[in-house]
This record gives structure tokens, sequence and C-alpha cells, in this order.
């Protein structure tokens, strides 16, 4: 993504950017830890409509101020611990995720909640946040997902799509406009 240049300001980067944000976050060397950026992978070879922008977000945390910020829609997929079956997908909002799993439960739960009030406190939050946390089993050292972990890709994939496709029917003036900015 480029910067504004000299002269520019936020609102319109703003403008130029797509309104709807995919953001896979996480520590692929973990394995678990990495669905999020290995959903967001798995999403590069499917067609999107017009107005949507993946990211891997890796570890950043709040270091994604300015990825978030001023959005329409932000969908967040992140791993978290649960007493629920490894590969189990909650569909949460932030208020939902924070109180459902205690800080200690993701790895990146403090700083995407951080980093949301951020944008809160500097007048730059997006419009809707959506969280898929995804249960994770093995959080060792290593890049390969679970087996159960990585056959909840797909699914993970299909709720996202869901999520933008929503979006994309509720939004089509937005997404159409969008498309045309990009070209």
């Amino acid at each position: 993504m480029r910067s504004p240049t000299k002269g520019q300001n936020a609102s319109h980067k703003s403008q130029t950017r797509a309104p709807v944000l995919v953001l896979g976050i996480g520590n692929i060397l973990l394995r678990d830890d990495g669905v999020g950026v290995r959903v967001v992978e798995a999403m590069q070879t499917i067609e999107l409509p017009g107005g949507v922008e993946l990211h891997d977000g890796g570890t950043a945390g709040v270091d994604l101020i300015d990825e978030v910020s001023e959005r329409s829609k932000v969908i967040v997929i992140d791993a978290a611990q649960s007493d629920e079956p490894p590969g189990t997908i909650f569909r949460l909002t932030p208020a939902d995720f924070a109180a459902q799993f205690a800080p200690t439960m993701s790895l990146h739960q403090v700083g995407l909640l951080e980093t949301l009030q951020m944008t809160k406190l500097l007048g730059c939050a997006p419009g809707e946040v959506t969280v898929f946390a995804v249960t994770s089993k093995d959080l060792a050292w290593g890049d390969e997902l679970s087996d159960e972990v990585a056959a909840a890709i797909p699914q993970a994939v299909e709720l996202v799509q869901a999520e933008v496709d929503a979006w994309a029917q509720s939004a089509p003036v937005a997404a159409t406009q969008a498309t045309s900015d990009q070209a």
C-alpha cells in the first residue's frame, strides 16, 4: 500500500484505498497461531468483489492502525484458545472477542483490541469490525498448521467470503466506486 505523499491527508488516503480490509493476523512460525495469515493466503486465489483488500498483518499489532483506519469494514482472522475443539470458528465483534477470550488466550488479542481502541481515540475507527477466531491446537515452533486447524481453512474462507459478499450487497455503490477508483 502506498503512503500519502507530502500534502495529502488521511481523508484523501482513505478515498484511494479499498473500503473493506480482510486482515489475517498471527505468527506463522508458531504453527496454529498463523491461521489468520494462512486464510488470507488462501483467499488470494478466489475472486472477490471490488473494494476488498487482503492484508497479511502478521504480528504487527498497534502498527496496523494505518491499515484499519477509516475503512468501512474490517474483517479480522486470528487464532484463539478455547475449550472448543481445534478448528472451531467463532464470528465475533471486538467486544465479544474481549469478553469471550481472556487476554492470555490469544497472542494478538491485546494488540488487536488496543489498535481498534486507538483508532477510536484518533477519530479514524473503521465503520464495522468482525473477528473470526479459529480455535488453535498447537502453538509450538513450526510453520505447519495442525491437521484440525488446516482443515478449518476452507470453512474460514467461506465465512469471510460470505461476510464480504454481504457487505458488497449492502454497499453496491461503494464497491462499484472502489473498483473504478482502482482501475
